[in-house]
């Protein structure tokens, strides 16, 4: 029984360790991410079935596939691969900490036959003579060494340089994995939403995105738009800047206030980010009409909501049906209708830019548009991941773990004195490094000439 356990507990700890694991799961992770990329992620309901159809819509709402980041499987995708690199690392960790910890000390001959970098030479003086002047020499060209001698008379000197360069892949791993943890915090415990807020008026909830229906979830605070206002550039309506003058009041205090929001400068509070997104008329705009009686040179001036009715003076009722900000390049245009009983209605456009324009009718009332109010609306893109600081420190911890493991080398070097016949000492040494071969053969060229030098001397 116990046996049967045993080999069950380490077939599970060789699949988590599995290689095999490693590749498929990052093979399923790209592919999955491509589906993400392809489809659009938390649009409406309605969007996806005019673009993929109702069945194929039930299909693909089924899998997670429009808000996929945050289905279960997906999650549990990153979820397998943080354990297999985490079993990873535990499997193979213990044979480096034992490598760093407990160096090798005594080499033998089968040792310096297996490093590419080694040279054997013959010194006149014993071994009692070298011993003092190699330590020196350790010490100012490489490293402080560590001496042993052996039962047969041998000396043995190691060096070591970045030992724990060695370290460098498991903080790459372990950076992985907070990255991931920071991003299942994220999408388990944050969420992405938006809200729209007319200027003027404040709110404390936003609409969270994805799902069939947008689901309104409580800010804990509040959120006012003092004023929103919008620039464009000369001779359009293109935008050219767009703002949003913001006060945040917590408890029934402003905690930030007069705060201005535009694109590429977000308000954070408490964890929840506001990006300035959008923007578009709210409700009914109000105008200010000036009327001209053209056989008495008489004004009068009429404050009006669109569609509001108002009568001339003597005269029928009138009232502005339309309007544009930018009518045919003209710039701000009323609509604006005459509606005498029992004769058909007279429709006509009043340009702000031009108050004459009217006159050329030949009517007895003369219109021109002299003002007009239109309250906006302001959109936010609002998001909350209690999991981003986690993701920054996994990048950190990534970055420094890429640099020690790719551009950083744990280098060795030892040197046996053999004691020979007529006071004479054999000198064998070697040295190596685990990863920039190349770059360490030089390096030791260089350390093998001017031990040579030395050991003349």
């Amino acid at each position: 029984m116990n046996t049967k356990k045993s080999s069950f507990l380490d077939a599970l700890w060789d699949f988590c360790c599995s290689l095999k694991l490693t590749i498929i799961t990052l093979i399923l992770l790209a592919a999955t991410s491509v589906i993400g990329t392809v489809i659009q992620q938390n649009r409406s309901a309605e969007e996806y079935i005019r673009v993929y159809g109702e069945s194929t819509y039930r299909i693909f709402e089924t899998l997670g596939f429009f808000n996929m980041y945050q289905s279960w499987w997906f999650l549990g995708l990153l979820a397998l691969f943080t354990l297999n690199l985490t079993a990873c690392s535990i499997k193979r960790l213990p044979r480096v900490w034992k490598l760093v910890r407990n160096p090798l000390l005594v080499p033998d001959d089968n040792h310096y036959r297996t490093l590419s970098n080694v040279e054997e030479v013959v010194s006149k003086q014993s071994p009692d003579a070298l011993k003092a002047k190699i330590g020196e020499f350790f010490k100012a060209n490489f490293a402080p060494a560590r001496v042993t001698e052996g039962d047969d008379g041998r000396v043995h000197f190691y060096a070591e340089k970045m030992a724990w360069a060695r370290f460098g892949v498991y903080i790459t791993h372990a950076s992985i994995i907070i990255i991931f943890i920071g991003a299942i915090i994220g999408s388990v415990f944050g969420y992405k939403a938006y809200v729209n807020i007319v200027e003027g008026t404040e709110t404390n909830r936003v609409w969270k995105r994805g799902g069939t229906e947008p689901t309104p979830l409580d800010l804990g605070f509040t959120v006012r738009v003092d004023k929103f206002s919008v620039d464009f550039y000369e001779g359009s309506r293109r935008p050219k800047l767009y703002e949003s003058i913001v006060t945040i009041v917590d408890n029934g205090v402003e905690v930030k206030k007069d705060r201005s929001v535009i694109v590429n400068d977000p308000l954070t509070y408490k964890g929840v980010v506001f990006y300035q997104s959008s923007y578009g008329p709210a409700g009914d705009p109000t105008f200010v009409l000036e009327v001209t009686e053209r056989a008495t040179g008489e004004k009068q001036t009429y404050n009006l909501r669109q569609g509001q009715p108002a009568r001339l003076p003597g005269g029928p009722p009138f009232r502005v049906a339309n309007f544009s900000e930018n009518f045919q390049n003209f710039g701000p245009a009323a609509r604006v209708e005459v509606m005498p009983e029992g004769q058909p209605l007279r429709a006509f456009t009043v340009l702000q830019a031009f108050p004459q324009f009217d006159a050329q009718r030949g009517d007895d009332f003369i219109f021109s548009l002299v003002d007009y109010t239109q309250r906006q609306y302001t959109g936010f893109q609002v998001a909350k991941d209690p999991g981003v600081w986690v993701v920054w420190i996994g990048c950190i911890l990534l970055m420094a773990g890429s640099v020690i493991a790719f551009f950083l080398s744990h280098r060795r070097i030892w040197v046996t004195l053999v004691p020979l016949e007529g006071g004479k000492t054999g000198v064998k040494f070697g040295g190596v490094a685990h990863r920039n071969q190349t770059g360490f053969e030089l390096a030791f060229d260089e350390f093998k000439k001017n031990f040579k030098e030395k050991l003349n001397s």
